[in-house]
């Protein structure tokens, strides 16, 4: 990991150069998982579900071990918290399988906005099982973020029917992963968690992979698994240098930019482009959770 000269003791033009790249480095990882995401919706219509999420994995896991060796060295796979990994890969694999899931049925821009209110879920949880004080301004900002959900699944409605399930399993999922994520901080290397959480994932999906395999022989479906791979470890590592070079707080309204590649994917290859009721949910998601971020620059100063 590049060091970190967005530290305290740092000068406020290197704290400020240290945000700008941090910014980049997030706007870039968005990218990469927007990539992902199309890349995802592609193979799901050639390759079986968990067939094509244990490639995506392994391929995963391949690439952000040889980067983390390489940078870190074999002290990088000392772990002090085994069952918090252990946890956390499961997670992960679940988030991923339920976003599969929903990726099939949904267009990506509104798959893209239901899995950013994922930060709105957690202050909930905060709230209600960790007993952190959540004031009422987040709680009106919170009651936006998931109105906004709503307009874009339209529970009862035609747009999604039956596919309505997926999200919310993976709104859960994705929850827990980061309450869990949270908690844990500071109590393990980036590097080390990223590398136990890929391969935690990568083992759990590889016990259904046998009862799916079907041989693939189109090498356009072998690039798009390989493109989901490349783009979900570079992705996380582009995230992992981005919070060594600057705060959360910063770069939390950035990931929202992932919403604009989504719709920009997402009409590029299908060329959908989200209708009045979705963009007016999207647009709720994205302003009350970068109002949200704003909400804590204000109290952590």
């Amino acid at each position: 990991m590049p060091d970190d000269d967005g530290g305290p003791g740092a000068s406020r033009r290197q704290r400020q150069r240290a945000a700008v790249a941090g910014i980049a480095f997030t706007v870039a990882a968005c990218a990469c998982f927007a990539l992902l995401d199309t890349a995802t919706k592609i193979v799901s219509a050639g390759v079986p579900l968990l067939m094509a999420l244990w490639l995506r994995y392994l391929f995963q896991s391949l690439l952000t071990t040889a980067f983390v060796l390489r940078r870190f060295g074999p002290r990088a796979l000392r772990t002090t918290q085994p069952r918090f990994q252990a946890l956390r890969g499961a997670l992960f694999a679940a988030t991923s399988l339920f976003g599969f899931l929903s990726i099939i049925h949904m267009p990506l821009a509104e798959f893209t906005a239901v899995v950013a209110t994922t930060p709105l879920c957690v202050t909930v949880v905060a709230a209600l099982w960790m007993h952190q004080r959540v004031g009422p301004a987040r709680w009106a900002l919170v009651a936006a973020g998931l109105g906004g959900t709503l307009a874009i699944l339209r529970p009862g409605g035609d747009a999604f029917a039956g596919a309505l399930l997926w999200p919310l399993c993976l709104l859960a999922a994705g929850t827990g992963y980061q309450v869990l994520s949270s908690k844990m901080a500071g109590q393990e290397q980036p590097a080390t968690t990223q590398l136990y959480t890929s391969w935690v994932a990568t083992l759990l999906v590889s016990l259904g992979v046998p009862f799916v395999w079907q041989p693939v022989t189109d090498p356009w479906l072998w690039a798009g698994m390989f493109t989901m791979g490349l783009s979900s470890a570079v992705g996380h590592m582009l995230l992992l240098n981005a919070y060594a070079r600057t705060s959360p707080v910063t770069i939390a309204p950035f990931l929202y930019s992932q919403i604009g590649f989504a719709m920009l994917g997402g009409w590029l290859v299908y060329r959908h482009v989200p209708d009045a009721w979705s963009m007016a949910g999207i647009a709720a998601i994205v302003l009350s959770g970068a109002a949200s971020a704003w909400l804590t620059v204000r109290e952590t100063r």
